[in-house]
Order: structure tokens, then C-alpha cells, then sequence
């Protein structure tokens, strides 16, 4: 597959990021200066990533809105221009083909943002679902570059380099129009890290000048990169599940927490009756967190014990720089999911504690979102 590069590439090269492949046949920043600076700086002041290799799927046309509300579990119908919503779109059987952010840009247009590795498979889903509708699906992702500004400076910032936005009144799942200079840009509150944030859409063409003022106003306000790991660890905190880790089209909405943002009341869409099956037949398992002994975290997939009795598997485990805690998230089976209830680990060869911890671990009320 041909590497494909961001509109940032030269930019973010140029301040040390070692890069990896990290979605589809695109390559970003996996890290900057070390993972837990990155991380901690994002919690104290304001970091800056490049998401352009998130997928942007540009929907438009009379039955636009019937074709979201279709593939989307969440309702596009209750939506007004301007808002923002989160959503899974599941398969018929109910597993979790993504999880997006649906924009809705006018009462006939819309924007999806698609995992980096889904962005793939997303389209012919979208297009294969257009069929038949008088909506046009257009894979907008290289058109469009996607920086988002994380931290509780960052609306001070943001102040400082935006012109004819109001952001102090722009509220979480919401966006407003702005600029840069004389680049138009899209602000969205919004972002995967739990703190007061903001995501912009560029023009890819304008998209190194933004970056360079950018980075030259953030000074004053703390501002450093950051890259997917350090993405990785912020979600981790927040217990933010993320697709390919800790669900994949195995499991529904129901297994890592995600059924209440499911509709079921605004009609047919893909996925509803099995859904409904399993709302009512219940599932055995639950996404549980876990606090660990020591400072290792454990392997994904690792097999979580109770005194030789297999209870689940660890889906994703790392440091919680800002809790000084090595933290993991597991599919648990019910029986071994009261907070409190001691397990075990092995990492390394050496049988490790992990007690069951209620999830977000860090920041449960949400403060920081509000800024």
C-alpha cells in the first residue's frame, strides 16, 4: 500500500515526531519528546495533534439525512445545523463497524469523521447504503487537514489566533466558522482526550501556514505536539473506548458501554433488531477497569485470572501519567466486575494484582470538559 502523507508532514517532521503507519495507508506522529511530557502537558496546558488521518466523508443531497440516520445508531434527525454528534455504526448483527462524529452542516449536508483505518472500509459501506437515495457520498479525508487543540488553555489560545468566532459561547457538540488569518476554518468542541478541546478543519492547501501560526502564538500559552500514544494514554484515563482495541465488529455498543447513545426510537436503521435482542437478553461480559500493582503495564490480550479461574482478557493497558497508576481496561466476565474485587495478571511472567476500579478513573465528573 503507497504511504500517504498529512498536510502537516513536513511541519510535524520538523519538530522531532517519530512517525509510524497509524491508519489505513496513511503515516502521522506516534510520539514527540516522550510520551508521559506529552500527556502531562496536555492535562496542564494545551497540546496540538494531527488527526488528518481520520476519515472525512462529505454526504450530501435531499435524502442525505435518511442515509446517516440509516448507518448511524445515534438520530441525525434530531439534529440542527451546527451541532455534533457521537455515534457507532454497527453491522446487521450488531458489531461495531466504527465509532465516528457526525456534523451536520446544512438541513441536506453532513460530515462524518471516521476512524484512521476505517476511513477504508466506511466509504463503500456509505456508498452501498446510497444506492437507491438521492445523497452523494465523497471521501473529502486528503482534502481536508485536521489539527485538534486539547487542554485547559486551550480556548485562551484558540482566542488569540481566531477571528469572527465566538468561542466562549460555543458549547461541547457544537461547531462555528472562523479564521486563521485569511484561511476559513471549522471549530469544532469536541475531542478524545477529556479536557476542554477543540478540533479545526482546514483547507490542505493552507494547511502549513495555520500550523506555523499555530505553533508560534501557542507558545506563549504552553502549547506542545503531541502524538497517538500519548492520544492513547489521555483516552485511557477517560475510559474512552477506542475501535480495534477495545471493540471491533465481535461486540456491540452494549459490550464497552456505548448503548446510550443508541435510538431506538427514531425507526429502522442497520443493526436494530439484534440490538434490541441483545438489550433484552443481556450479555455476559462488561468492559471493566482495572488499577494494577507495580509499573508494568499488561500486554493486550492478556488473560485476567481469579485464582486460576479465567475471568476475561485485557484489552488495552498503560501508564495513567496524571494518576500515577498503571491502569488497564478488560472484557470481564459478570461474575468478576464488582468495584473492589481482587484478580490477577501475568506480566513478565510474574502474577500482578489488578483490582477492579470504577471507570473514568480520572476526571468521573467531566469538569475539565466544561472548561
Amino acid at each position: 500500500m503507497a504511504e500517504r502523507r498529512s498536510p502537516f508532514y513536513s511541519s510535524i517532521v520538523g519538530l522531532g515526531a517519530h512517525m509510524g503507519r497509524v491508519g489505513g495507508d496513511f503515516i502521522s506522529a506516534k510520539y514527540y519528546s516522550g510520551i508521559a511530557d506529552e500527556h502531562l502537558n496536555t492535562r496542564r496546558n494545551v497540546g496540538v495533534q494531527d488527526l488528518s488521518t481520520m476519515g472525512k466523508m462529505d454526504i450530501k443531497g435531499p435524502d442525505a439525512e435518511a442515509l446517516v440516520n440509516h448507518v448511524i445508531v445515534n438520530d441525525a434527525a434530531a439534529m440542527k445545523p451546527g451541532q455534533v454528534r457521537y455515534s457507532t455504526v454497527c453491522r446487521d448483527d450488531g458489531g461495531i463497524m466504527d465509532d465516528l462524529t457526525v456534523f451536520r452542516l446544512a438541513p441536506e449536508h453532513f460530515m462524518l469523521v471516521t476512524g484512521s483505518v476505517n476511513r477504508l472500509k466506511m466509504l463503500p459501506w456509505l456508498q452501498h447504503h446510497a444506492a437507491g437515495r438521492r445523497a452523494y457520498v465523497t471521501d473529502i479525508t486528503a482534502a481536508i487537514a485536521f489539527p485538534t487543540i486539547q487542554g485547559p488553555r486551550s480556548r485562551e489560545l484558540l482566542k488569540a489566533l481566531v477571528s469572527d468566532a465566538d468561542l466562549d459561547g460555543l458549547r461541547r457538540w457544537a461547531f462555528t466558522a472562523g479564521r486563521i488569518g485569511e484561511t476559513k476554518v471549522l471549530i469544532s468542541r469536541t475531542g478524545v482526550t477529556g479536557e476542554l478541546g477543540f478540533e479545526l478543519f482546514v483547507p490542505a492547501d493552507e494547511a502549513a501556514s495555520v500550523w506555523d501560526v499555530l505553533m508560534r502564538v501557542g507558545r506563549d500559552f504552553g502549547l506542545q505536539p503531541y502524538g497517538v500514544l500519548a492520544m492513547f494514554t489521555l483516552g485511557l484515563e477517560k475510559a474512552y473506548p477506542a475501535h480495534g482495541i477495545d471493540m471491533d465488529e465481535s461486540r456491540t455498543p452494549f459490550h464497552v458501554g456505548l448503548d446510550r447513545w443508541i435510538r431506538f426510537d427514531k425507526g429502522d436503521f442497520v443493526g436494530r433488531e439484534a440490538l434490541l435482542k441483545i438489550r433484552d437478553d443481556g450479555i455476559g461480559e462488561r468492559w471493566t477497569g482495572l488499577i494494577l500493582d507495580g509499573d508494568r503495564p499488561a500486554a493486550t490480550d492478556a488473560r485476567v485470572l481469579s485464582g486460576g479461574e479465567d475471568a476475561g482478557v485485557v484489552t488495552y493497558s498503560d501508564h495513567g501519567y496524571s494518576l500515577g497508576k498503571v491502569l488497564a481496561t478488560a472484557h470481564l466476565r459478570l461474575p468478576f466486575t464488582a468495584i473492589g474485587t481482587e484478580l490477577s495478571i501475568d506480566i513478565d511472567g510474574v502474577p500482578t494484582r489488578a483490582v477492579v476500579a470504577p471507570m473514568p478513573f480520572f476526571d468521573p465528573e467531566g469538569a475539565r470538559l466544561r472548561g
